[in-house]
């Protein structure tokens, strides 16, 4: 890949304005959930400067160009691996280092361009956006983040060839989403100048390709005189002694993508080659995982027009009863609910996008909002897409049914959905359950904090009156932005309420932490919404000549309102008893229900 146009180098882990460093700086989604709506994060919608725009163009051009005469996704998932022509043409392309630094080899690109390639070559082939993703995404991203400046010359213009895959070692068969059941151990020699690297890591996408492993390992430290062990990464060498791979996993859809068992023994890993310092894996995860949830919400938005885009030809052609199926409702129902959710989806990776190259802003909640909600988006939409498509949908002969496997598996990459929902509530609680947290101690010595019990109180009755209001939406979407606000409003009474009543327990209250996820999922959605349309608006020079643009926002927003308020409602007014005590008995009696009257 070559062009003169500029390109924006991508920030280092040395003044770390790219990470999210939640500890630091704002988060929109935290703040909804106080009952705040931060504009300045959010407004005015992240436009692409031009050098970005021309920088894109010639990317997309060349790989479409690459892409109709490369890439077969219907053979690739036949014969589950990829042509040598279409990984040598990635690597020539320059694909392999498109958010790798221009210092280091790489493309240089922003968030913005990086995620809207990651979503063109999803909608190319959703096995190859898994290659290009597991190597920039998450393989070197930790490099690229937190790597030594020795370390990123060491292994980034590699890397940004292709002539180094990377891979991300972190689940294991005991160990997924909970991180701290982690077995894999990096044990120093008594020296100091290198790790002794035990373990085995599961579904590793790349694996039989890399060059380089970012492996996650426990490593032995003393605190207080008491034995521990930290969570630390490692940049390895897939070739050192010791590594050997599993056969390739036979998976359901994706089936190009090379998915291994990588297991360690006595590898020694030199100490210059680990990441960051010891015990700082977790943070080094978490980071570089932020960055793949975001390429893969691009991703399946992409996705979700490619498959619709080939149900809706059909629609448009094929007859029946006299007409093109296209015309009648329900089919038109499906259309437009794929339609309004794609903008929504489209927007919100691009805004969040706009605060990864933005800097300074906290936008880890932002990613998983993203992740989830464009995921199960792409999931439904393959499913209408089958359905529009009726009985050739389920023939292996049409592209629908792959559309449906291959689309699967992102509900589940990358920390699935259920454990991204439970992190963006638990999280966004942190910040509410400490100002109770302060005023249960106030109490505990009333006389000397009368000044603290009466700011909360007057606080508080502020807060109940007061509702936050859009300032910076255009005077079109009024009446969207008002029930926006009232949503977010309401979810900060609700949040207060609800640490009141359960306390600490609210960490084990699962029911409670999926609907307030989902509650903040739309409301980030919603926001998205109104800041790309009004910027469209503007744009335009008109309403009337962004109609297509208010139609998908009129439609998406007040659905996604409805949405939130129900799930605000039932955090009062629920049944969740009974469905623990459904749930319970099923797992018990390892029966779904009770058995039906033919059985007894």
């Amino acid at each position: 890949m070559s062009s003169t146009a500029a390109k924006p180098s991508v920030p280092t882990a040395a003044n770390e304005p790219h990470l999210a460093n939640p500890d630091q700086n704002p988060s929109f989604t935290k703040g909804i959930f106080l009952g705040e709506l931060r504009e300045d994060l959010v407004f005015p919608f992240p436009a692409m400067s031009d050098a970005d725009r021309e920088s894109l163009r010639l990317v997309l051009d060349s790989f479409r160009s690459f892409a109709a005469d490369t890439i077969d996704s219907k053979q690739i998932d036949h014969d589950g691996k990829f042509p040598d022509a279409v990984r040598a043409g990635m690597h020539e392309l320059g694909m392999m280092g498109m958010n790798i630094p221009e210092e280091y080899g790489g493309f240089g690109a922003s968030a913005q361009v990086f995620n809207r390639v990651f979503g063109e070559i999803g909608a190319a082939d959703p096995a190859l956006a898994v290659y290009f993703g597991a190597h920039q995404s998450i393989g070197c991203k930790g490099i690229t983040l937190f790597g030594s400046e020795e370390q990123k010359r060491q292994w980034l213009p590699g890397c940004a060839s292709g002539e180094i895959v990377a891979a991300f070692c972190l689940t294991e068969p005991g160990s997924g989403s909970d991180a701290q059941a982690m077995a894999s151990t990096a044990v120093p020699s008594a020296d100091g100048s290198s790790y002794a690297l035990n373990g085995t890591k599961i579904w590793i996408s790349n694996a039989g390709y890399a060059g380089v492993f970012t492996v996650f390992a426990k490593v032995p430290v003393t605190i207080d005189g008491k034995a521990k062990q930290r969570v630390t990464a490692f940049i390895v060498d897939a070739k050192s002694p010791g590594i050997t791979l599993g056969q390739p996993e036979q998976k359901m859809g994706i089936k190009g993508s090379d998915t291994r068992t990588v297991t360690f023994e006595n590898v020694e890993v030199p100490a210059a080659n680990r990441l960051g310092e010891v015990g700082q894996g977790f943070k080094i995860a978490l980071e570089i995982l932020n960055s793949g949830r975001l390429g893969l919400a691009a991703a399946s938005s992409r996705g979700t027009r490619r498959i619709m885009q080939e149900a809706l030809a059909y629609a448009k052609q094929r007859q029946q009863f006299g007409r093109p199926i296209g015309s009648f409702e329900m089919i038109q129902q499906k259309i437009a609910a794929n339609a309004a959710e794609t903008y929504a989806s489209d927007s919100a990776w691009m805004l969040t996008a706009g605060m990864v190259d933005r800097g300074g802003v906290d936008f880890s909640l932002e990613t998983a909002c993203c992740k989830i909600f464009a995921s199960e988006l792409a999931f439904r939409a393959s499913n209408d897409a089958l359905q529009i498509a009726g009985g050739i949908g389920y023939s292996k002969e049409y592209p629908y049914e792959q559309a449906v496997r291959d689309s699967r598996i992102n509900l589940i990459f990358e920390g699935t959905n259920e454990i991204l929902r439970a992190l963006i509530a638990l999280t966004a609680l942190q910040q509410p359950g400490e100002r109770l947290k302060a005023l249960g101690k106030a109490f505990k010595d009333p006389l000397h904090s009368l000044g603290a019990i009466g700011s909360y109180v007057a606080g508080r009755a502020r807060r109940q009156v007061t509702k936050p209001s859009f300032a910076r939406v255009h005077a079109a979407l009024k009446d969207e932005a008002d029930a926006v606000a009232a949503i977010v409003h309401d979810l900060g009474l609700a949040v207060e309420g609800l640490l009141v009543k359960h306390g600490k327990a609210v960490i084990e209250r699962q029911f409670l932490q999926m609907r307030l996820a989902n509650a903040a999922i739309d409301i980030y959605m919603a926001v998205a919404v109104l800041s790309r349309t009004t910027w469209e608006i503007e744009r335009a020079g008109s309403v009337d000549a962004a109609a297509a643009e208010l139609d998908c926002a009129r439609v998406f927003i007040p659905a996604a309102m409805r949405r939130a308020r129900r799930a605000i409602r039932a955090l009062r007014v629920n049944q969740d008893d009974r469905l623990k005590a459904i749930a319970e008995r099923a797992l018990e009696n390892v029966d779904l229900a009770p058995p039906s009257p033919s059985d007894r």
